[in-house]
């Protein structure tokens, strides 16, 4: 973790330290959730190890996958944290994971304490709205074989990690329309 937070140049060591000392170790298994649709986030999580799925229901009822998060990233039901209000998404392990978790309480009291806590809570979010609009984009721009292909450059890991039904679901295809565009590229 000291690493990952040295490596945005923003924070001091001492900042560093403070941030370590209040973080707890959590493990999830397979299948685990980290937050519930009808939840509010609490706290926030850096996953060590593991695989998440962020996901929702459509009016008829049916699993929608939007996002992927994988080791070395923060993750949290963003705008129930930010707002206190109940979520409407769902964050569920697809493998065992280690997490550092932080609560919210704790965040409000560092982002108090120093100007590099505001601007390095800023850079991150910038950093995760940068990633949702390009995944917008993509999804209303591009046909699909387009965002396989894009899959395949540029998170090759998601292919090899993901059941299909749920890649399928996050490129906004079905499965078999997803075993269609893989069979030509993977001959």
């Amino acid at each position: 973790m000291k690493n990952y937070l040295q490596s945005f140049n923003i924070l001091s060591n001492e900042d560093i330290d403070v941030f370590n000392s209040k973080l707890t170790r959590k493990m999830l298994k397979k299948g685990d959730y980290f937050i519930k649709e009808g939840s509010v986030s609490k706290e926030v999580a850096f996953v060590e190890s593991g695989l998440f799925r962020y996901f929702y229901y459509s009016s008829s009822e049916e699993e929608l996958t939007y996002c992927f998060t994988f080791p070395n990233s923060f993750v949290s039901a963003y705008s129930s944290f930010l707002t206190q209000t109940k979520t409407g998404e769902n964050i569920q392990a697809l493998s065992d994971i280690e997490l550092l978790t932080i609560s919210r309480d704790e965040i409000l009291k560092l982002e108090q304490s120093s100007a590099s806590w505001v601007q390095f809570f800023k850079f991150i979010a910038e950093q995760e709205y940068i990633k949702m609009e390009k995944r917008i984009f993509l999804l209303q721009k591009e046909s699909p074989e387009k965002r396989y292909e894009d899959l395949l450059t540029n998170q090759p890991s998601y292919l090899q990690l993901i059941p299909l039904n749920y890649l399928a679901s996050y490129l906004g295809i079905t499965m078999h329309h997803l075993i269609r565009i893989r069979k030509p590229i993977s001959n």
